[in-house]
């Protein structure tokens, strides 16, 4: 993200993202770059299709996390093998290195990272917040201290969006202030709730590519059920090809997050029935069951890669802590019904035990896992709702 790599206004209109080659037949007619198609319900669960540029996502989605371009340890190959439609990567890091004007000169990200399918790009508003020395929030932006140089940066609305259309994502994120869910002072998150909105019209007047990229705003409102009303009115006013709930899984109660959840995709008050809706930052299983439950389609989060890395697995009773001693002498596949490369190809629990802290390779297996494991959780989940069975 550094100065003579921000992109412009007036900067050259980045290369065509490549269309899905294949079988399937996209219903995109020229200049469009969503279609949402809803094909089963079973309650408030829904099982439908977003036609993208890159292809089609069957949702309900769990897009696994690919920070910088990459997950970690995984070729995109191998990544793409498991089976995922859709990827999520993160705007402040790629636009930080390798930087927006180098990924607009290669043709944007699926160029870059070799990926043949659907990206979607954060806005870049919550690593301000989670994971930089933030200074301040102003109207123009988000002002912070790079980490790596130290520099003294700021991401506006307008910048965010620039990022987005030169790492050419599917579906990229309006900046939003975001506030945590637990954050005690109202004034203060009303105050992020109404800029939010202001950055999202600032973010339509600077998306360049509509035609080939799908802007999602973000509701906001923390667990203040008047200002997530207020939020879901305005946003809805916007007519976006989708919408994205944030500003969850920050350490609320269960039943104030799930009340919220409930809220936004309530009928008619809630996000419109028919767009996609999009769940940010949450990845445990109870939490995904039940907000499929209340009718969300697509989730993101890094946890079942994070936790890979520290030894642990995901199964159905939970979680699996290879590094316990107790799997020493257990030769059993991680999960002996999974199908993944990992279980499949019986690395057994005994063998990831004894290289968990050794070997990166151990990290990379059951990430494999991990990853498998969320995307089949959520295709049993859309088989169950067309099945009316959820």
């Amino acid at each position: 993200m550094k100065h003579s790599e921000r992109p412009g206004p007036n900067r050259s209109k980045s290369p065509e993202p490549k269309r899905f080659k294949g079988d399937y037949q996209s219903p995109l007619k020229p200049g469009e770059a969503l279609q949402f198609e809803l094909q089963g319900t079973d309650g408030r669960a829904r099982a439908g299709v977003v036609h993208l540029p890159h292809g089609p996502v069957k949702t309900p989605v769990f897009m696994p996390v690919g920070t910088y371009g990459t997950i970690k340890g995984l070729l995109s190959e191998e990544v793409d093998a498991l089976g995922p439609e859709i990827i999520l990567a993160n705007t402040y890091h790629l636009g930080t290195s390798p930087g927006a004007g180098l990924l607009q000169k290669v043709g944007g990200l699926h160029e870059y990272m070799h990926w043949p399918r659907n990206l979607l790009t954060d806005s870049g508003g919550f690593q301000m917040v989670s994971l930089l020395k933030l200074l301040s929030i102003s109207e123009e932006g988000v002002h912070f201290q790079n980490p790596r140089t130290k520099e003294m940066m700021m991401l506006t609305p307008e910048e965010s969006m620039g990022i987005q259309n030169s790492i050419g994502a599917d579906i990229m994120m309006a900046l939003d202030d975001v506030v945590s869910s637990t954050y005690e002072d109202r004034d203060r998150m009303k105050d992020a709730v109404e800029r939010t909105i202001r950055w999202l019209d600032r973010c339509i007047a600077a998306h360049k590519r509509p035609e080939e990229q799908n802007l999602f705003g973000i509701v906001q409102g923390g667990l203040d059920r008047e200002l997530r009303s207020w939020c879901l009115a305005e946003i809805k006013k916007r007519e976006l090809p989708g919408y994205a709930i944030g500003g969850l899984s920050g350490g609320e109660a269960k039943e104030s997050f799930w009340q919220v959840v409930e809220q936004c995709t309530a009928q008619p008050e809630g996000l419109p029935a028919d767009r996609p809706r999009y769940l940010m930052g949450v990845g445990y299983t109870l939490d995904i069951i039940c907000c499929v439950a209340l009718g969300v389609d697509m989730f993101d989060c890094v946890y079942p890669t994070r936790t890979a890395r520290f030894g642990t697995a995901l199964v159905r009773s939970g979680q699996m802590r290879l590094n316990r001693s107790d799997y020493r002498l257990d030769f059993k596949p991680i999960d002996p019904e999974c199908s993944c490369p990992t279980c499949k190809n019986c690395y057994t629990r005994a063998y990831l035990h004894s290289i968990a802290a050794k070997e990166p390779v151990c990290a990379k297996l059951i990430t494999v896992h991990n990853i498998h494991y969320m995307l089949t959780l959520l295709r049993e989940c859309r088989a169950a709702i067309l099945d009316k069975r959820f």
